[in-house]
């Protein structure tokens, strides 16, 4: 499941303090457009299409879930907000701050306002000579020509000098130094999808779980006296068999794992739906297993209210999920609860994202981020 995109922006200032405007323009698009994965060189450049005072110029390369148009949108509120006023019928003038849509992968858009790939950038040296230094695996979807190939090609003879090296806001989430991360739960939390978003930003191999494959999902919430314990040995099974060939088969290319949920699950939701003598039995396979699994280093759980639960469940519309009582997900939420309370040797970090929308909102996204890194660094 792709959650993000890879877009290119193109940053420019010819006014005021120009480092310090750039710098500021690459946090504000961190903090509301996307994690910033790379950032070129800081180059000097002279104005392009009028007399003026000479640039900075860089490139950024940004992991992005939003649509271009909504890009755009937030690229207006930067720009705004750092004091740009853009004056109707006026061609290119100085300016604080200027950011392009360069390229969103391999998208071809063609608006009113929006063009992407922008249609002049194979004749800007002050575009490509940046971009280049993205490394980019990207090829011109229209002219079917990579970066540096536009770049031989430009007939753009300005100079183009590096000035400075400027500092990519990620490397303040070092999260490659954990090897294992679980991000738990309640039913329409967000776990699977920050997960996701999490994989794609750092480099981390995703394993989530089976659930939309058991056949006895839809049973039990038409009949769960009747289904909860071949529910519950079959969810146990395929976790237990996923966990342990994911974890002990680690991808090369990835830097760690990260899960949206962990094993001990199980024993939570079996605690809640199993009668009292099913149960005993469950805990005595459960805890045979549970010492042969290795334990996550870092575990996540997302606490949001019931309300809020309710209310994603609606939304995603899976018709299993549609009649869940307020009841059943608070008796999950306080097992999930009662067991954080019990896992002294593990490292738990609790985050109530109640009040948050990390798909949405890219701040309430960097706020975790940084919740994550301050557990991290205790």
């Amino acid at each position: 499941m792709k959650i993000q995109q890879k877009v290119v922006l193109s940053l420019g200032s010819n006014q005021g303090n120009r480092l310090e405007n750039i710098d500021t323009c690459i946090q504000f698009i961190h903090q509301k457009i996307g994690i910033v994965l790379r950032v070129s060189k800081l180059y000097e450049t002279p104005s392009w299409g009028f007399e003026s005072d000479a640039f900075y110029n860089c490139a950024v390369l940004v992991h992005s879930s939003f649509s271009a148009e909504k890009i755009l949108r937030k690229i207006a509120s930067i720009e705004k907000e750092m004091g740009r006023i853009r004056k109707k019928d006026v061609g290119y003038e100085a300016r604080i701050i200027d950011v392009d849509i360069i390229s969103i992968e391999d998208q071809i858009v063609e608006s009113e306002y929006l063009h992407i790939p922008h249609p002049q950038m194979q004749n800007r040296k002050f575009v490509l000579q940046p971009m280049l230094d993205l490394k980019l695996e990207w090829q011109h979807p229209v002219l079917l020509k990579s970066v540096s190939n536009l770049l031989a090609e430009c007939n753009d003879a300005s100079q183009c000098l590096a000035v400075a090296e400027l500092t990519v806001p990620v490397i303040n989430c070092n999260l490659n130094k954990i090897n294992y991360i679980a991000i738990e739960g309640n039913i329409g939390a967000g776990k699977t999808t920050l997960a996701a978003k999490i994989s794609e930003d750092f480099n981390a191999k995703l394993v989530l779980e089976r659930f939309a494959d058991n056949p006895f999902l839809p049973k039990f919430y038409k009949d769960q006296n009747r289904y909860a314990f071949p529910l519950e040995m079959s969810f146990l099974a395929d976790r237990y068999q996923q966990l342990a060939d994911d974890l002990s088969q680690f991808d090369l290319f990835a830097d760690f794992v990260v899960a949206d949920y962990h094993i001990f699950k199980s024993l939570i939701f079996a605690k809640v739906t199993l009668q009292e003598d099913e149960f005993r039995l469950y805990k005595t396979l459960f805890d045979i297993i549970y010492k042969e699994m290795p334990k996550p280093d870092l575990y996540v759980y997302l606490y949001q209210n019931t309300d809020r639960l309710l209310k994603n469940i609606k939304k995603r519309g899976r018709s299993y999920e549609q009649e869940i009582p307020a009841e059943y997900l608070e008796k999950i939420n306080q097992g999930y609860l009662d067991y954080i309370k019990t896992q002294l040797d593990l490292n738990v970090l609790v985050i109530d994202v109640s009040d948050f929308d990390f798909v949405k909102r890219q701040e309430d996204y960097i706020t975790i981020l940084q919740q994550v890194q301050e557990k991290l660094d205790c």
